[in-house]
């Protein structure tokens, strides 16, 4: 008798292109026995998806503010009712409405992953009434849930103190790479300072590109990602004439974007602390550097400071210091100092054995047995 295997059904409302902490979230899923389905939307220049799992994105006709996320979420509940499921993985408050509502109606077992502090976003924090909804939306279903997990231990304190349900951390670790010379994505630019991740309000983006300004023609900057502040940014240095040292690399999958990464001698992080979603956040990127041996500069906020002291792989600024004048000459310091680089690299290449996906999927697993299973 042929077995039938457990449906997972996983949603995000992106494109699925970028999204690695999903892709490794599906992977296990499959480890564990399930025949998965990955849900996302199509845009217009998407581009093709190919994953060792099944992947379904919808064509939307609206792809901007509320009626995006009610067409979403509409088509998502009943894509998800008309489909057999022995699980639903929520990533993010916007699929969590479709989601919990189609997980009651089937009786099906439901995850939630929150990849942020969604309500506290800087997006939102100046929308007082658009944040409002969300708030809404999130205590009306925040309490029933019999758990969830989330990327870093402060958002989960601040989950699991407001609405009294288990929080797990899962942080977004890489999985540990090999890697060869010839792989590496060559860079025209002697010393290459790199950013990874959404183009986005406070992320330090206007920041990296006024410090490119103030350093010789020897440095280059990447940024790899898309956002609401792309055609700012580009504009920006336009009329800083450093279009040939502002490279934008645009949305880079996965699977290539640790070769650039690997060109990087610098990765940056510069998040502001612009609410509870950037002063709790402790995003990927740090640990793409890490795994890719780059130190790290990073701003001095309690999630990401943990892990740059503790391993020793970079250096936090405080805010007075997170100006283009300082940061440009703490950057040519460090060239003056190849010792500091060097041995924040060799730090990096000791981290990089612990802080991986291979270690941290370990409690992925322990939670589906014990929550799901």
């Amino acid at each position: 008798m042929k077995v039938i295997s457990k449906k997972a059904t996983v949603c995000v409302t992106n494109d699925l292109i970028s999204d690695q902490r999903v892709h490794r979230t599906c992977l296990v899923l499959m480890e564990e026995g399930y025949s998965v389905m990955l849900v996302g939307r199509r845009f217009r220049h998407s581009q093709a998806v190919h994953r060792p799992y099944k992947t379904y994105r919808f064509r939307l006709l609206f792809n901007k503010k509320a009626l995006f996320y009610a067409e979403y979420n509409i088509r998502l509940l009943l894509f998800l009712l008309f489909s057999r499921n022995h699980l639903i993985v929520s990533n993010d408050l916007d699929t969590l409405c479709a989601c919990f509502v189609a997980s009651k109606l089937k009786k099906t077992k439901l995850l939630y992953d929150s990849h942020e502090y969604f309500t506290q976003v800087p997006e939102l924090t100046h929308r007082r009434k658009i944040q409002k909804i969300w708030n809404y939306i999130e205590r009306k279903i925040f309490p029933h849930l019999p758990f969830a997990v989330t990327v870093s231990d402060s958002i989960a304190q601040a989950y699991n103190q407001k609405y009294g349900v288990p929080v797990f951390t899962i942080r977004n670790l890489p999985l540990l790479k090999t890697w060869s010379h010839e792989q590496v994505i060559k860079i025209k630019g002697e010393r290459v300072l790199m950013y990874q991740g959404a183009l986005n309000v406070g992320r330090g983006l206007e920041l990296l590109v006024d410090t490119i300004s103030l350093l010789d023609e020897r440095y280059v900057l990447l940024l790899a990602g898309s956002g609401d502040i792309e055609n700012n940014l580009k504009a920006r240095t336009k009329n800083m004439k450093l279009d040939n040292r502002v490279i934008f690399l645009g949305k880079v999958p996965a699977e290539k974007l640790h070769f650039y990464t690997l060109a990087a001698h610098l990765g940056f992080s510069l998040e502001e602390d612009m609410g509870l979603n950037y002063r709790y956040a402790l995003p990927n990127k740090l640990f793409d550097y890490i795994q890719a041996h780059v130190p790290v500069i990073c701003s001095a906020l309690p999630e990401i400071e943990k892990i740059v002291l503790h391993y020793k792989v970079g250096r936090c600024l405080s805010k007075e210091q997170l100006n283009a004048n300082y940061l440009a000459a703490f950057i040519n310091s460090l060239w003056a100092n190849p010792e500091q680089l060097s041995e924040w690299k060799e730090n990096c290449k000791i981290a990089a054995e612990e802080l991986n996906w291979e270690n941290e999927k370990l409690k992925l697993k322990q939670i589906l047995k014990e929550f799901i299973n």
